[in-house]
């Protein structure tokens, strides 16, 4: 196997490794082991040093150009969301469904279809619909009534 092939197969791994790693950063260096086998093949570089030199460049200059851009690609975008408040306070006026009945103020609501343990000083119980007071990271607080915004 020819030196160019190896760095093409290279190329072609990090790229594909991408899918697993999702950091954005392994398909820049699949770009330069890419450019740098084709260059090799095509003879318009011949020493190791220039290879790694040209895949360093190559995979930095893509890396800092382009990153931006291809995260917005992977990542997409939510219309729906409001960036001015952290995850956590989104939340907060957000109908929830009671799961499970609130005994001594602990119970269990279902919010955007997952489960959580709740707190609340409303005897609530399985079936009815209640408010998201607050969001103490893995524990919401509700209640009987919306809050007021």
């Amino acid at each position: 196997m020819s030196v160019a092939l190896i760095w093409i197969v290279i190329g072609i791994f990090l790229i594909l490794s991408e899918l697993l790693l999702t950091s954005v950063i392994a398909v820049f260096l699949g770009i330069g082991a890419i450019v740098t086998g084709l260059l090799l093949h095509w003879d318009l570089i011949a020493e190791s040093s220039t290879q790694f030199a040209v895949f360093g460049v190559v995979s930095l200059a893509f890396l800092i150009l382009a990153r931006g851009q291809f995260k917005r690609w992977f990542m997409g975008y939510s219309t729906d969301e409001d960036d001015a408040k952290p995850n956590f306070q989104r939340d907060i006026g957000a109908r929830v469904k009671v799961i499970r009945d609130f005994n001594h103020g602990a119970g269990r609501v279902m919010l955007n279809g997952v489960q959580w343990d709740a707190f609340s000083e409303d005897e609530l119980k399985a079936g009815e619909t209640a408010w998201v007071l607050a969001n103490e990271g893995i524990q919401l607080t509700v209640g009987r009534e919306k809050p007021e915004k």
